[in-house]
């Protein structure tokens, strides 16, 4: 059994909190997953998860303007330093205080960082591992709150900055001649915005109370005979005012001469404008220099698109209720992304057009249980919100939400034939979904109202059964018709577990056993019911059918041998599932019981592995035949979630209790976040309220049916393991002298498959094209064929991209894309979603290719036929020509004889 499996994408949770940040190239949103970070391509259609961990939940973060490197910030100071492109943690670093915002400079040399009532500019680190990475440029002083904002100038010569005490600085990053910084007042609330114009001439800021303030910068000469005004900008402080005014008089010469004087540049309002949004706070907003677009969104959910100097509104959208967190503005301007943390929502809109790019959700409240699909490429998961969501696991994203249930979703199962996907919820229902046309095309419903906490579904489709908390009892209805077959008693206790196998259903209840359903038979009561020393929480059958796994409450997990009823096995799991010790215990993690236990188990696709994970921070994988624990992951290392730690510390710890569980939201500004909605004792609610802190735990873990991945239903999102592709075995990793001149020297021997894959992992284009070029046509058959998968994608860019360039060689590409797709047409069709880019641009270029062709064929035509008209035309001339002459000499013969 393989155990290379890493972490290799989070789903079902699309933003948390934190802001958000587009690509260089403008392509793809960069979005903070809790401490995580998500990256997801519009153009690809692809998302992915970095895989590194910040120690808590990322609250800012930060791309470098080559897109190479990415700071990201948790909600203590503590940073990561990442190559953006490698995705390579650098260095680690501490701000030593919570950060509002950080903004790389455009040329790429500084990083402003805020840092309380001040700002510290950064020189951006280096690639090269160094002692100290972080060098400290300067320390910019003169705010009397906390500054929340930073924007740059084009020139990266100054940065204005936003602040709590209702004004706006402008600062140089080096001494400038004649200025001596500017402070920008009038405000009544926070400066949430603050940026300047593309020609550097206007700045703008926006305001929490839904103000924007235009500035126009003046020049005036320094000294003279004319002194600076003390009337002048009304807006100025008095302190700025008269530092500024003795800067000016020492700086002004002896002889009065105003040939070299400088000039001061001051900044004036010179507009004032007022969003009117019946009262709704501004949250988020984001400006875009090059279009003058300023969009602004708002704590009732709606977002606003003006056109500046103007103050043109452009679009008034609503997005939902909720209040917008983050606002951001790709490079082109073309494209907007919003995210909403109470809603835990992203979406790409493309305001030109009013048309979504992308619109994602993952559910409200926890995950509660998930299935894979037969072929392995869908995962459905239901939640708490009672919304089951379908994901697709090559891209990331869920293509279809299914919001029928009105109560929380507790079982989730695919049919092994056709695309149908049946759910069991606490509302009563068992609700059966077509994956064709997307519709509950059949509820099944039970005589008198009941909870459903477990699902089945038989192996050729014509069965489901679901049992029930409060009766007891087990239902089967038919799929074909929807009526009720049959109603199974026997357990006295809830029925907390379901599994097929044989037509022999296995059921398990908290009354400590697990009984065998004979559904087909004509003896439908119970067969002997398998005792257990503990409530069963979850049943499994391995794929055979000949033993049956059950995990009790005390933490073992007991094998049976189904036929005989006997126990065969077992494992004992107290100490591999034993997790962190929560704020609120009164023991140690080691002397504390609770989460000891496996709510969740599943078979490996062979039968030789047993995966498990239940209340904690742990998933763990036995060896069947050993009963051996083979490895253990921890799902996340989040210190934000509770549970996470094995000790506490004391200095945590207040008079009113746990520093961590003292209710806050007094503090908060935004009176809808004072405001609690929530009934006394609720546990689950609002996400963004940290009054309660998520728990660590692992409420689904399923394998793959292909064995090469699996996933897991957990507080951060749907984890998904696979084996780590970097593992496979490449020759051409072992070569340390792949060179152009061992690529030539092949080439030279006619080893054009060799040379072929050294260019692709000498990642040179010039040689790459040579040795494409070099390829005789009788031998492009057999370099397609025995061409690796893993270049297989490089080598159909590299194709698209030849045809791109006009290239002459027609023929000659398309017995290429021939060849690619007649010996790897089949993988190409499994990993339809991965290569669906590439295979969109071969199509183009193909498409381009004929109709160039077509072109030059039908004015080849068309002088063609012209030619031989005017050959025609001129044979007929000539005819016509010798015919009047023949009969003259005809006539003088005549004449003569």
């Amino acid at each position: 059994m393989k155990l290379n499996y890493k972490f290799s994408n989070l789903c079902g949770t699309v933003y948390k909190r934190g802001n958000l940040a587009f690509t260089p190239d403008g392509n793809s949103v960069v979005s903070p997953v809790g401490n995580r970070v998500s990256v997801f391509d519009l153009v690809s259609n692809k998302s992915f998860t970095l895989p590194f961990e910040n120690r808590k939940d990322i609250v800012r973060l930060a791309l470098s303007p080559n897109g190479t490197l990415l700071i990201t910030v948790d909600e203590d100071g503590r940073a990561l330093l990442v190559n953006f492109h490698r995705k390579v943690v650098l260095h680690h670093f501490n701000f030593k205080t919570p950060v509002r915002d950080l903004q790389f400079s455009p040329n790429g040399r500084y990083l402003a960082v805020t840092h309380d009532k001040h700002v510290h500019v950064w020189k951006t680190p280096g690639f090269t591992l160094e002692f100290a990475p972080f060098v400290l440029h300067k320390k910019y002083p003169g705010h009397y709150d906390d500054v929340v904002h930073l924007a740059w100038s084009p020139d990266s010569r100054f940065f204005i900055t936003g602040s709590k005490d209702m004004s706006a600085r402008i600062y140089a990053v080096d001494h400038v001649d004649g200025f001596y910084g500017a402070v920008l007042t009038g405000h009544k609330d926070t400066v949430l915005g603050a940026w300047f114009s593309k020609n550097m001439k206007t700045v703008y800021t926006v305001g929490r109370d839904g103000a924007l303030f235009e500035w126009n910068m003046e020049s005036e000469m320094e000294g003279g005979d004319k002194k600076l005004s003390d009337g002048g900008d009304p807006d100025e402080s008095a302190p700025n005012k008269k530092r500024r005014t003795q800067a000016a008089e020492k700086a002004q010469p002896a002889d009065g001469a105003l040939t070299k004087r400088p000039f001061v540049k001051r900044w004036r309002t010179s507009a004032r404008h007022y969003f009117m949004q019946n009262h709704a706070k501004v949250v988020s907003a984001a400006f875009h220099a090059g279009s003058n677009l300023l969009v602004v969104g708002f704590t009732s959910g709606i977002f606003g698109i003006w056109e500046l100097p103007d103050f043109t509104n452009i679009h008034t959208l609503s997005i939902s209720q909720k209040k917008i967190t983050s606002v951001a503005i790709n490079p082109t301007g073309e494209w907007l992304a919003f995210g909403s943390s109470a809603l835990g929502q992203l979406l790409v809109w493309e305001w030109q057009s009013e048309s979504y790019i992308l619109k994602q959700q993952g559910h409200h409240h926890d995950m509660s249980c998930l299935s894979y699909s037969q072929d392995g490429q869908f995962v459905a998961t239901g939640g708490d919100d009672g919304k089951v969501k379908l994901w697709n696991t090559q891209t990331g994203f869920c293509f279809v939400t299914f919001a029928d249930h009105t109560a929380g979703v507790n079982a989730l199962e695919f049919a092994k034939q056709g695309q149908v996907v049946f759910s069991a919820s606490l509302d009563g229902t068992i609700r059966a979904f077509d994956l064709i046309r997307y519709r509950n095309f059949r509820t099944f419903t039970t005589p008198t109202p009941v909870q459903f906490s477990c699902l089945a579904v038989d192996p050729s489709g014509e069965v489901v059964c679901a049992g029930s908390v409060d009766t007891f009892e087990i239902f089967v209805w038919s799929v074909q018709t929807g009526k009720l077959l049959d109603i199974f008693t026997g357990h006295e206790g809830p029925v907390s577990a379901l599994a097929f196998s044989d037509g022999m259903l296995a059921s398990a209840s908290w009354d400590k056993s697990v009984r065998m359903w004979d559904v087909f038979g004509r003896d439908r009561g119970a067969q002997e019911a398998l005792e257990h020393p503990a409530e069963v929480l979850s049943i499994a059958y391995r794929p055979d059918g000949k033993v049956l796994a059950a995990s009790t409450l005390d933490g073992q997990v007991l094998f049976w041998n189904v036929a005989e009823g006997k126990q065969v096995g077992s494992i004992e799991g107290r100490k591999d599932i034993a997790g962190g010790r929560k704020v609120s215990d009164r023991m140690t993690a080691a002397n504390n019981s609770a989460g000891k236990h496996f709510t969740s188990i599943c078979f490996t696709a062979d039968g030789s592995g047993l995966i498990a994970g239940g209340n904690s921070k742990f998933v763990c994988i036995y060896d069947v035949p050993t009963k051996v624990l083979l490895k253990r992951f921890q799902i996340s290392q989040n210190l934000s979630m509770d549970g996470m730690k094995d000790f506490l510390n004391s200095k945590d710890m207040t008079e009113a209790g746990p520093r961590a569980e003292l209710d806050e939201a007094g503090d908060n500004s935004d009176l809808e976040d004072r405001q609690d909605i929530s009934l006394p004792g609720v546990q689950k609610g609002d996400a963004s309220l940290r009054k309660t802190r998520p728990v660590a735990r692992t409420k689904g873990v399923r394998f793959s049916p292909t064995g090469r991945s699996w996933a897991a239903a957990s507080t951060e999102g749907l984890l998904m393991y696979s084996l780590d592709e970097t593992l496979l075995f490449d020759p051409f990793d072992l070569e340390l002298d792949i060179t152009p001149e061992a690529i030539y020297e092949s080439l030279a021997d006619r080893e054009y498959l060799k040379a072929l894959v050294m260019s692709f992992r000498l990642g040179e284009k010039p040689v790459t094209r040579r040795v494409y070029n070099a390829i005789p046509v009788d031998d492009v058959a057999l370099v397609a064929r025995e061409l690796p998968v893993r270049y297989l994608d490089r080598m159909l860019r590299f194709l698209v991209a030849h045809m791109d360039n006009n290239s002459p060689r027609v023929q000659f590409d398309l017995t290429w894309a021939t060849c690619l797709l007649r010996h790897h047409g089949r993988y190409l069709k499994d990993r339809g979603l991965e290569f669906a880019s590439v295979i969109r641009g071969l199509q183009k270029g193909m498409a381009r290719s004929y109709e160039e062709l077509s072109n030059v064929c039908n004015d080849n035509t068309y002088n063609i036929e012209y030619l031989l008209t005017a050959q025609k035309q001129t044979e007929k001339g000539r005819e016509t020509e010798v015919e009047p002459t023949t009969s003259i000499e005809e006539i003088n013969m005549d004449m003569v004889i």
